[in-house]
């Protein structure tokens, strides 16, 4: 590890010195991109400096030690001595995670599509729940939100919603709430007052910044317009303004209808599109990772049960980690952040222990 810590040391100290050089002022795209780079390895140079100062204090501390002869002073550098050997450990854990392979979506804004699942109106119901949840958390986190597509059910649930989160960390802080939600309630029309059992699938995909980056052939897509189903006054409901559009080799189907303009509901739609094939591409590349190493934390796969929300007993429980919280209301209220710092030390740990491995 600390072959690698004296690697990165020396390339913050080159990216320093590039971004002052004449030569690198003058071109923005370098700038940009030395910049970047700095700003990634910033941490882990501070990290590991601010342990090199506990490392070299300890030395002198044991050092000290060997030659000291007052009693008194003796027992203030074993206490100093023992103050620094319970920092180190923590220290150090700290690099190994700051050191692990980065996702390189983390950064990216995400598109996250819901889908009401078993459970009928219930089940719609859920959707639109889970739906005001993420706004609720993408407000908290002062991120934008943008409508895709929808379709709505009569009884105020969604039957299937995409929409955009944009902000920075998006992916990494939602990526692994892809998978089925389940709720446990009793539904306002019960009058027996009986719990039901309803469903939804999320899916999040990290957002493509550039349309461009995935190949895309025209020849390769249906493009059909069509009346809107949705809100938008009486323009949206009498022009052919949604958009739907078919990616023929790999049958995959993206539809926008939320913007008045076909023109804009085509670069939404398209920018769904190229999403959706470019999150095929990773799971290719992930499936091949997979077969050494399972990811503990869920694979993503929209039939995979990750999370039951019970309101009788006003608890969230996420199956892959084990972790119960009895917080409910904060919960749909968009108040995630316990669940998901823990979701990603859950899965810090599991690469820490395949690397180990």
């Amino acid at each position: 590890m600390f072959g690698k810590l004296e690697e990165v040391v020396k390339k913050h100290e080159e990216l320093t010195g590039l971004l002052g050089s004449s030569e690198v002022i003058k071109d923005p795209k370098k700038l940009i991109e030395y910049n970047k780079a700095l700003n990634e390895i910033t941490p882990v140079v501070e990290k590991y400096k601010e342990y090199k100062r506990y490392s070299d204090d300890l030395e002198f501390t044991k050092e000290s030690l060997k030659v000291e002869k007052d009693h008194e002073m003796k027992e203030m550098l074993l206490e100093e001595m023992r103050d620094i050997e319970e920092v180190l450990p923590g220290l150090e854990q700290e690099l190994r995670i700051l050191l692990l392979p980065k996702d390189p979506n983390d950064d990216k804004n995400v598109i996250i599509e819901i889908r009401g699942g078993t459970g009928g109106d219930e089940a719609a119901l859920f959707a639109a729940n889970l739906y005001r949840m993420y706004c609720r958390y993408a407000e908290r986190n002062k991120w934008k939100t943008e409508v895709m597509s929808k379709s709505e059910v009569g009884v105020g649930g969604l039957k299937e919603i995409v929409f955009s989160i944009q902000g920075q960390g998006a992916y990494s802080k939602l990526k692994f709430e892809s998978g089925v939600h389940r709720v446990q309630r009793v539904p306002e029309t019960e009058s027996s007052g009986r719990i039901h059992t309803s469903t939804a699938t999320v899916a999040v995909l990290p957002e493509v910044d550039d349309v461009e980056q995935v190949e895309i052939k025209p020849s390769e897509l249906k493009i059909d317009t069509f009346r809107s189903s949705g809100a938008g006054g009486q323009h949206v409901n009498t022009t052919d303004s949604a958009v739907r559009i078919t990616h023929l080799p790999s049958g995959v189907i993206v539809e926008c209808q939320d913007e008045r303009s076909q023109l804009k509901n085509r670069e939404k739609a398209m920018k769904v599109l190229a999403t959706k094939l470019f999150e095929m591409e990773i799971e290719k590349q992930r499936s091949e990772v997979e077969s050494t190493r399972k990811l503990q934390v869920g694979t993503g796969s929209r039939s995979e049960k990750i999370r039951t929300y019970n309101y009788p007993q006003g608890r969230i429980t996420d199956h892959r980690i084990k972790l119960t919280l009895h917080k409910l209301d904060a919960f749909l209220d968009g108040d995630l952040t316990e669940m998901i710092d823990a979701l990603i030390t859950f899965d810090q740990a599991d690469m820490l222990t395949n690397l180990a491995g």
